[in-house]
């Protein structure tokens, strides 16, 4: 069974106070449904962990009756930070499941192409992540606006989501992490520090992360040209 962990509960701080990015409008659908839908109509996925700001269940509830989203299995709160959303979102994850997908519900130009093809890269190579080359030029600046150095570009990636791993080894990385009291921006980056691989599954296809007023606007003429 492949199980997809939906995380959609952060503060969206730069979207302005009080506001809930996941649950803005993007065309005729809010944020979060366009990422359920995707997920809904995956061939790959068979159930759905959705979790939101403990606020936000009863709405996220009526996104999923609204839009038809069948595979939900339930819907949770999430935690302080990222990670701990995650990890919420894993104890509900059934035990017949042998592959975890976490997405990023600020994430709405996924697709159901890219969501399978990081669940099969997965269920070779055990974790997976939906990344492309950085092809601007990085600069390193540790103190201030004065730059230290420029990195190599041709060894950078920018990783996005969803990411897909082994259920038993996204466990074991998040136990490790909180064992050890680090925090991670990212999945993979757990399983990284258990001195696992982790894989890339390369993509051009847009893959926008809602952030600002603005990106609303860019990610609105990626979803609805489809």
């Amino acid at each position: 069974m492949v199980t997809a962990i939906i995380v959609a509960a952060g503060k969206s701080d730069r979207m302005g106070a009080g506001t809930d990015k996941a649950f803005l409008n993007l065309g005729p659908k809010p944020v979060l449904a366009w990422s359920l839908l995707a997920f809904e109509g995956c061939t790959d996925v068979d159930q759905i962990v959705l979790v939101v700001r403990k606020d936000q269940i009863p709405g996220a509830k009526a996104v999923v009756r609204m839009f038809g989203i069948s595979k939900v299995r339930t819907v949770v709160a999430g935690g302080q930070k990222r990670q701990n959303s995650v990890m919420n979102g894993l104890k509900e994850v059934d035990s017949d499941t042998r592959i975890v997908v976490v997405h990023d519900g600020a994430r709405p130009c996924v697709t159901p192409a890219t969501i399978s093809e990081t669940v099969k890269l997965a269920k070779r190579c055990g974790a997976a992540a939906v990344g492309c080359h950085i092809w601007d030029t990085v600069k390193l600046v540790e103190k201030g606006t004065t730059v230290t150095r420029t990195e190599d570009r041709s060894k950078l990636w920018a990783v996005q989501t969803p990411q897909a791993f082994n259920a038993q080894l996204i466990r074991r990385a998040y136990a490790e992490a909180e064992k050890a009291k680090v925090e991670v921006t990212d999945d993979a980056s757990a399983v990284e520090l258990l001195g696992e691989p982790v894989k890339i599954y390369e993509t051009n296809v847009p893959n926008l992360k809602i952030t600002t007023v603005e990106d609303l606007q860019l990610a609105a003429a990626v979803v609805l040209k489809r």
